[in-house]
């Protein structure tokens, strides 16, 4: 019991302070503190079978492709960045080096990465790097060439998945007749993974209002396979404010060369967000948490909506990462781009496990299926009234709080006053029912626990095993 306990204060520590926990039933959310890092573009982070973690990105200056290690996701801030590659002087490789990714393929490391000429840096097309090594950092990198598509046009974003067991390759490109900027393709990879093989297929063209700001864009492609489908995000729009992210949708069972095997979603599932501060979501991937629990979306944006010139030569796209949550019919539902800062977490009734905490007309609610997403999603900070205990910002109202009014619980803004700083104050506690979960004491009513009852949050004192099941919460 001692142990257990333990681990769970060590977890309650990590919980409050931002850091990932890794340990299994007993820890609480993923939690990680955004931007992972400054300045790095279009991320792409793979959790390989070594135990680490290995983080690319396309760096602002557009001249050469960098790597990072590390054993946790959060640990990829800190890491040292090594140049494993960079750009070509003249000729081919010789500018814009773009978007690069990272996979382990058949016992080998591949970089898919997208450049112009030297001498016509718009000229872009996919070109791909090789190493043995097993540490890709310290390895060789042999260039592989570009890869060779239907078309001559402007090509960039290249990745690969393996379905059924069959090895895709996605891609961007501009398609001699379609007066758009980027279409998405998928063809088979061929004897090798810079070769692609038979029909290539074009998945979508960017015809809707939210693809077509600025520039008629999709581009991107990534897939995450879960729940028996294939869903592939892509980026769309102009790379500045308006840049969002759509999805394709496809029975894993499907003929993925098909196009009509995929469904694209009529509306972008991840945008810009004015309350949070983020700008230019997207060029996403995904990776998997420490524990292997949780599907984690990394990707870039701003903290600051208007741009001075052209957006490519902005800086300041941060690296990004957030936990994937999924709705009752197995679709992933990515909510907004979270604050910087510590990434949200959700909490789950112990006793009715389909129901999370969530913000109604600013009445604190339990319900299922909340939409939207981040009406159930809040930060834990560091009490308002200090260190010991804990307070719970809304992630979609920043500066507003869970707070006790009358014994009922509110989501409301932060007045400053001494009042609601204890109000919205709690001391965590290893759960009343459960010591894998959690429960929330009142900071100014000593013994009154956050609990639901018909549906609604309450701060109320707990004197039965009824109460204690109703005061616990499994932190997602």
């Amino acid at each position: 019991m001692k142990n257990r306990l333990a681990v769970l204060v060590l977890a309650v520590i990590a919980f409050v302070a931002g850091l990932p926990v890794t340990q299994a039933a007993a820890s609480p959310a993923v939690r990680y503190t955004n931007p992972i890092a400054e300045r790095r573009a279009d991320p792409h982070i793979v959790k390989h079978t070594d135990g680490y973690y290995y983080f690319t990105a396309t760096v602002p200056e557009y001249d050469r492709i960098v790597l990072r290690r590390a054993t946790t996701i959060q640990g990829l801030s800190t890491a040292p960045e090594t140049v494993i590659w960079r750009k070509h002087s003249s000729g081919e490789m010789g500018a814009h080096i773009w978007a690069p990714e990272i996979h382990f393929v058949n016992g080998k490391w591949y970089v898919y990465f997208a450049a112009g000429r030297a001498d016509d840096i718009w000229r872009i097309r996919m070109y791909v790097l090789e190493s043995s090594s097993a540490n890709p950092l310290t390895g060789t990198w042999t260039e592989r060439g570009r890869i060779t598509t239907p078309w001559d046009t402007f090509s960039l974003d290249a990745s690969t998945f393996v379905n059924n067991g069959v090895r895709y390759l996605i891609w961007a490109q501009q398609e001699p007749g379609i007066s758009t900027n980027s279409n998405l393709y998928i063809a088979r990879m061929g004897a090798n993974p810079w070769t692609i093989t038979g029909q290539t297929t074009r998945l979508t063209v960017p015809t809707l209002a939210w693809e077509t700001r600025g520039y008629k864009v999709a581009e991107g492609p990534t897939v995450l396979q879960r729940n028996g489908k294939v869903f592939l995000t892509y980026s769309a729009s102009a790379t500045d404010a308006n840049y969002c992210l759509g999805m394709l949708t496809a029975p894993a069972s499907a003929d993925l060369l098909n196009a009509a095997s995929w469904t694209k979603s009529a509306n972008p599932v991840f945008v810009s967000n004015a309350a949070t501060s983020q700008y230019g979501p997207g060029h996403n991937s995904f990776t998997v948490s420490e524990d292997g629990q949780s599907d984690i979306m990394v990707y870039h944006d701003r903290n600051y909506r208007d741009i001075s010139g052209d957006p490519l030569n902005d800086p300041n796209r941060r690296t990004r990462v957030q936990k994937v949550y999924y709705k009752a019919d197995g679709t992933p539902d990515f909510g907004i781009p979270v604050p910087d800062g510590p990434t949200p977490a959700r909490l789950k009734s112990y006793n009715a496990t389909d129901r999370f905490v969530r913000h109604w007309d600013f009445r604190a609610k339990l319900e299922p299926n909340v939409t939207p997403l981040a009406d159930s999603q809040f930060k834990p900070v560091t009490g308002l009234t200090g260190s010991g205990t804990v307070s719970l910002e809304s992630t979609n109202f920043p500066g507003y709080y869970l707070r006790h009014r009358n014994f009922e619980l509110w989501v409301e803004r932060n007045d400053g006053s001494t009042q609601f700083r204890n109000d919205a104050s709690f001391t965590q506690r290893p759960g009343l029912a459960s010591s894998s979960a959690v429960s929330f004491e009142s900071l100014n009513n000593s013994g009154y626990y956050i609990r639901h009852s018909n549906g609604l949050l309450y701060v109320q004192a707990v004197t039965d095993a009824a109460g204690r099941a109703d005061a616990t919460f499994v932190l997602e």
